[in-house]
């Protein structure tokens, strides 16, 4: 019996030792991951890209009135950006190949046509930079090519300037791209095409258009 009671108070004891020793061992210590911040998008520097998109507007002739004018463009765009707190100000310049136009049987039975070949702005920008995305306003100078074509009579074109003004929204993608959409009304003025356009020789042919552009930018 005496044999007994040794060997049980034995393996409590050899029991407490065991659990004392584990109560003792400390648990490992895993330190928590650092937190991971993404960088604010700094909007300041060069950059250059592509946009597209496509232009409506109208065109008047003194001689046969109006005509609506439609069709797409696509170019290039180069610019600078600087931004002070959130305040980004800066200046962009582009030029478009151009297939805005439109036709009249107004007066004019076999067709009387405007075209645009080519447009270019340069405009400054002033936006707000709300981390990634940067909402703006946008205007300057426009310049474009006019075209006014009658059937039987000689193609007439004036290089023209006039002004631009419009808005939109910018945002930051992977690395140095940038992705836009914007809205700009176009007004290039007149010209007078005289005679060539079939009517008369006061004959004063006006362009202007509401552009829907698109662009993809790499900053430097």
């Amino acid at each position: 019996m005496k044999r007994v009671v040794f060997a049980f108070i034995a393996l409590v004891s050899t029991t407490a030792i065991a659990a004392a020793a584990d109560l003792a061992r400390r648990a490992p210590y895993y330190p928590a991951p650092a937190p991971v911040y993404a960088p604010v998008f700094n909007w300041t520097g060069f950059y250059i890209g592509i946009n597209g998109g496509g232009g409506f507007g109208s065109s008047n002739w003194d001689s046969t009135g109006s005509r609506n004018v439609s069709g797409g463009l696509i170019g290039g765009t180069v610019g600078y950006n600087y931004q002070y707190g959130q305040v980004v100000a800066g200046i962009e310049g582009d030029v478009d190949w151009s297939g805005i136009n439109g036709t009249t049987n107004n007066s004019c039975p076999l067709g009387c046509k405007t075209s645009n070949t080519w447009l270019a702005t340069v405009r400054g920008r002033l936006g707000y930079a709300a981390d990634r995305f940067m909402p703006y306003l946008t205007g300057g100078a426009a310049f474009g090519n006019i075209q006014a074509s009658t059937p039987g009579f000689a193609q007439t074109s004036s290089d023209n300037s006039g002004w631009t003004l419009g808005a939109g929204l910018e945002a930051a993608l992977a690395s140095n791209w940038t992705a836009k959409v914007e809205y700009l009304y176009v007004d290039l003025g007149s010209f007078n095409c005289g005679l060539n356009c079939g009517g008369f020789a006061t004959d004063n042919v006006s362009f202007h258009t509401n552009l829907l552009r698109a662009g993809v930018n790499y900053k430097y």
